[in-house]
């Protein structure tokens, strides 16, 4: 598999991520029969945070992978950071959603997030300079 398979794997697998968290807020929304906004529903909030902080997260890392695959970084590299940041969005989704509080999903997902975007960018920055 090359850089730009092994990104581009990642870009469907979080389009379908996207979209399963697009999908949440409606049925959520339907579920507790709000039409527009959150209707200030705790559910309807928590599954709108859930996909605002995708949106937040997901475009600079995608972004820093396409640039590491065109400077040629490593497979492994782009898999690493690929696998761990869906790992973490997934758990970060699945906490926040379950509980409006901290929760284990959230913290670990937050933190996996962090260090994937933190990694993500020093990679970015030593492939372009070296």
């Amino acid at each position: 598999m090359t850089a730009f398979a092994a990104t581009t794997l990642y870009l469907g697998l979080f389009g379908l991520f996207m979209l399963i968290l697009k999908l949440n807020v409606g049925r959520v929304r339907g579920a507790e029969k709000v039409g527009f906004g959150d209707g200030n529903n705790e559910a309807v909030q928590r599954a709108i945070r859930a996909q605002g902080n995708a949106v937040e997260d997901v475009p600079i890392v995608l972004l820093g992978l396409v640039g590491l695959a065109a400077l040629s970084a490593p497979v492994v590299l782009i898999h690493g950071l690929g696998g761990s940041f869906l790992v973490g969005r997934v758990l970060h989704a699945i906490g926040i959603g379950g509980s409006s509080g901290s929760s284990f999903g959230r913290s670990v997902g937050t933190l996996i997030t962090l260090i994937v975007k933190l990694v993500t960018a020093g990679a970015c920055i030593w492939f372009a300079l070296t």
